[in-house]
Formats: structure tokens, sequence, C-alpha cells
């Protein structure tokens, strides 16, 4: 399994690597060393936390260099008048009257509260490559879906200014 990454992505991926390397890592290391101090290992609430917080820190490192190493580069290109990555979407949702305009990214940038969707989540799958008009059915799981209706696209560009999730 690989998720869809651009260039963007992984620069932004390579840069927080980096800063955790060069900068939080030593950190985290100077953190334990003080709680050490503090004396009995068994009862020190303080080295605890910094060995989990140094755990963390390694933990993302490698999350992140595996998502590099796995990933598949892509291109926010496509074709004209159709949705396509980075794009600011119009939907509306005829089963509940609403409408919402959504975002599609990548997957290392979702963000649903301020309506950035993954183009592999559910929706951005249904949408993807579609036109302004049309209705599609998302499929949310075998037997459960419902309809869409992209109202408008507006064509945007991979800016860097959305930043990776933390999760």
């Amino acid at each position: 399994m690989y998720d869809e990454l651009t260039e963007v992505d992984i620069k932004k991926m390579q840069e927080e690597i980096e800063h955790r390397i060069l900068v939080v890592r030593p950190q985290c290391l100077e953190d334990v060393k003080i709680a050490r101090s503090y004396g009995d290992l068994s009862e020190n609430f303080e080295y605890k936390e910094a060995k989990r917080q140094k755990n963390r820190n390694e933990s993302r490192i490698r999350y992140l260099q595996r998502m590099i190493k796995t990933a598949k580069v892509v291109k926010s290109d496509h074709a004209e008048g159709s949705v396509g990555l980075f794009d600011k979407i119009t939907l509306y949702f005829p089963e509940d009257e609403e409408e919402m305009v959504v975002k599609l990214v990548t997957t290392l940038r979702v963000n649903a509260d301020s309506g950035l969707i993954s183009r592999e989540s559910p929706l951005g799958r249904a949408i993807f490559g579609r036109k302004a008009g049309e209705t599609v059915q998302v499929e949310v799981r075998p037997g459960v879906s419902y309809p869409v209706t992209i109202r408008a696209i507006e064509p945007s560009d991979d800016d860097a200014s959305l930043p990776i999730s933390q999760y």
C-alpha cells in the first residue's frame, strides 16, 4: 500500500524529518538526561514523560521516512473543468438539502474540520475527475451510499500553504 503524495508533500516531510533530527531529538535527549538526574526512576514522572516524548519523536521520524519511501508521487494536473487535486469544490447533498465547500488534498494534508478531504476518501474517490453539474453516488461501504451533486469547481494549484497533518 502506498499513499499518493505530491512533490510538495515529500519536501514538507523531509523538512519535518530534518527539524526533528536536528532540533527536537537533541532537546528530547537533554530532557531525558535532566529527568534522569532527579533520582529514583521508578517514581520519576518527569523521566517517564521525557522518554515518552523522545519515543514519540522517533516514531514520527520513522513514520515520515516510511511514507516517503513508499509514496507514489502524483502531479496535481487534471483535465480542464473536472475535479482535481487542490481544487475547491462546492457540493450539494440532496438528502440533507445542504451545500458544502471542500478542497481535495492528498492524505497527508487532510483536515475534515477545515474542509480538506482526501482524494482517497470515499467522497474524494467519487468526485475526482468528475465535472460540475454531475451527481455521483458516494459509496461509504458496500450497500451504504449517498448522492452528491458537484455544483462548482474552482481550480487551484498546490501552493504549499497547507500544512501536513500531525496525526
